[in-house]
């Protein structure tokens, strides 16, 4: 809440906020967000604009991205990337209580490919990752309908999935006659 109220100052939206947020239980205390409320993008990137600028202003990352709480730093010099790690667990851990999931800490070449945000992003292109790849077709087994055609194929324009847009419309106009 701190770093929310450095932000915002009327105590009414303020008190509307906690609502919001400790409304969700993860059987943890303190620990998630409600992943389905409408407020958590906005409050992931009010929150981990902390962090944005310690990446950018503290450590000087040029190549960094970050999307909700998944972030890549990309650079030439393997030992620099991994002399981040333990600098950026110490921050996340000491100012925002956050800690990086161990397993989910990467150092790869760029062309082997980047997962990143369901897609691995290679320099000239980039391919759905296989479990999205297959998620879509989990779900799409289930319930089929324009609403969710139409986010599959707002997902998958953004990488080179020819193939798989057309076995999605296959199945489309297959499951609609």
């Amino acid at each position: 809440m701190e770093i929310l109220q450095k932000y915002i100052s009327d105590e009414n939206v303020i008190n509307v906020l906690k609502e919001i947020i400790f409304s969700f239980n993860s059987g943890k205390i303190g620990t998630g967000l409600p992943l389905g409320n409408l407020t958590s993008q906005l409050f992931a990137n009010v929150y981990m604009n902390e962090f944005d600028n310690f990446a950018k202003h503290k450590l000087k990352e040029k190549h960094y991205i970050r999307y909700a709480d998944d972030f890549i730093i990309l650079s030439k010099d393997k030992k620099h990337i991994e002399s981040l790690i333990e600098i950026i667990n110490n921050f996340l851990k000491n100012r925002l209580k956050l800690i990086m999931h161990s397993d989910k800490i990467f150092i790869k070449i760029l062309f082997s490919g980047v997962d990143f945000l369901g897609w691995i992003n290679f320099p000239d292109h980039r391919v759905l990752r296989t479990a999205t790849k297959r998620r879509i077709f989990k779900n799409i087994n289930k319930d089929l309908n324009i609403k969710t055609l139409a986010s599959y194929l707002g997902l998958i324009k953004h990488g080179n999935t020819y193939k798989i847009k057309n076995k999605i419309l296959k199945l489309y106009i297959k499951d609609s006659k």
